[in-house]
């Protein structure tokens, strides 16, 4: 059954669940063929076993001094009347003493044990949604349908870069002299274009009820390391150097950041958020960062979708966001498909993901333009984002995120799927009024 493990299991993936489900875990790490962390269950098992025997002690220590620190006053009263019974206090004395010793020493392992659990619960991955296809790579993810019809037109679509080009709106050239590979410079009705399709995306969001956010840009470390997983963070993260700040490679992780450790309300459940933001990758060991292109660069502009809900609803939050992508696609004249993700090519702290793939007529095939995700509560945990149900019982937020659009990348999408054969580019109902009415863009060279 869809999300069984969403909703009846994996209510909070903490040290309790994996202290009582240690082959559950396991087996999780399989499906996610990420054999080399299975000894992390045991080592963490062993870690929380040995955490809990020192705080035990310690408790206890701390307890026998209050009651000795009590022994002592009592002695020292007596002592004034009886002398022996001085002798009897020091050795009580003594005992607080040592036993202060002991208790400083329990306190430090007590911390070097939270750390070391911490770092490995860390990289120990989500358990994921039973519905996900298993698979060890990209390659297994399955298309689930297709909306619109791919059409191939009788004259050759040009590279995206020439059809830019051909409308005086790129200069990768003067990009690669100011910042190198991964940056580009947009002119004229390409950039116009650009900040169109983002003010559409923008307008069509809050048009779903969304609230436009536009958050910083920066986030401290401890955001970074709730919001992603450790492998996601030094293949995208760039770090300011000498701050506790890094930039953010989506404004996803600002706008989930925006609840740390906070008890949201019940009754302004669901959260939904449509934000705006740049974007700053490392792309490291992505292929093609080299090539002379906008599809996979260092810098680019994004409107996202981001929801904080009750765990109950998540599962419908999802449907819907990844059909938002459709929705929106499609009224661009942009056919689309839907490809769920396989095990191995979920993030370590997604439950459950699809992507929103538009179609290239140049090379007839499709390419991602949307990821929608479905966290559960793994976020939510790590950033303490919590609400107390109708009974006051304190509970764990389930956390969503789509893309609602992402140029230049979109832009590929919309200049081969409305090119002519003369070179101009039709521009769609929907995005005219952004345009200042614009019906087609015509080419300044050929």
């Amino acid at each position: 059954m869809p999300f069984k493990i969403l909703y009846e299991v994996n209510k909070m993936l903490d040290i309790k669940f994996i202290r009582e489900n240690p082959e559950a875990v396991k087996e999780n790490i399989k499906k996610k063929f990420q054999d080399e962390k299975l000894p992390l269950v045991d080592e963490v098992i062993e870690l929380d076993s040995k955490r809990r025997a020192t705080i035990a002690e310690a408790d206890q220590l701390r307890s026998d001094r209050n009651r000795l620190s009590k022994q002592v006053g009592m002695l020292m009263g007596q002592a004034k009347k009886d002398p022996s019974k001085l002798a009897e206090a020091e050795a009580v004395k003594k005992q607080v003493t040592d036993e202060a010793e002991r208790l400083a020493a329990l306190e430090k392992l007590e911390a070097e044990l939270d750390a070391e659990l911490h770092k490995r619960m860390l990289v120990i991955p989500q358990m994921i949604d039973d519905s996900v296809p298993l698979g060890p790579d990209d390659s297994c993810n399955v298309e689930v349908q297709r909306f619109g019809e791919c059409k191939v037109p009788d004259f050759e679509i040009p590279y995206h870069v020439d059809i830019m080009e051909s409308f005086n709106g790129i200069d990768l050239d003067a990009a690669g002299r100011v910042s190198g590979s991964g940056f580009y410079y947009l002119l004229g009705d390409i950039a116009r274009l650009h900040e169109a399709v983002l003010a559409y995306g923008r307008d069509f969001m809050i048009g779903k009820g969304f609230t436009y956010c536009i958050p910083p840009f920066m986030i401290h470390g401890n955001v970074v390391e709730g919001v992603m997983s450790q492998t996601d963070m030094e293949a995208m993260m760039y770090k300011i150097e000498g701050e506790d700040l890094y930039l953010i490679g989506t404004s996803e992780h600002s706008m989930i950041g925006k609840f740390i450790d906070q008890i949201i309300p019940e009754a302004t459940l669901p959260q939904t958020l449509t934000s705006y933001s740049p974007c700053f990758r490392k792309e490291k060991g992505a292929h093609g960062i080299e090539e002379r292109g906008v599809y996979r660069i260092h810098q680019f502009e994004k409107q996202e979708m981001i929801v904080v809900c009750k765990p109950e609803e998540s599962k419908d939050w999802y449907e819907k966001l990844w059909r938002y992508s459709v929705e929106l696609f499609r009224s661009m004249n942009i056919p689309v498909r839907q490809l769920e993700c396989c095990s191995g090519d979920l993030a370590d702290l997604k439950v459950k993901s699809c992507d929103i793939e538009a179609w290239s007529p140049r090379q007839q095939k499709y390419f991602e333009v949307c990821s929608c995700s479905n966290l559960g509560d793994a976020q939510a945990r790590r950033l303490r984002i919590r609400y107390k149900d109708e009974n006051g019982k304190m509970q764990l937020c389930h956390t969503l995120n789509n893309t609602c659009v992402a140029p230049p990348r979109m832009l590929i999408a919309f200049l081969e799927n409305n090119l002519q054969a003369d070179g101009t580019v039709v521009i769609p109902e929907v995005l005219r009024p952004y345009m200042g009415g614009t019906e087609k863009l015509i080419p300044n060279k050929k």
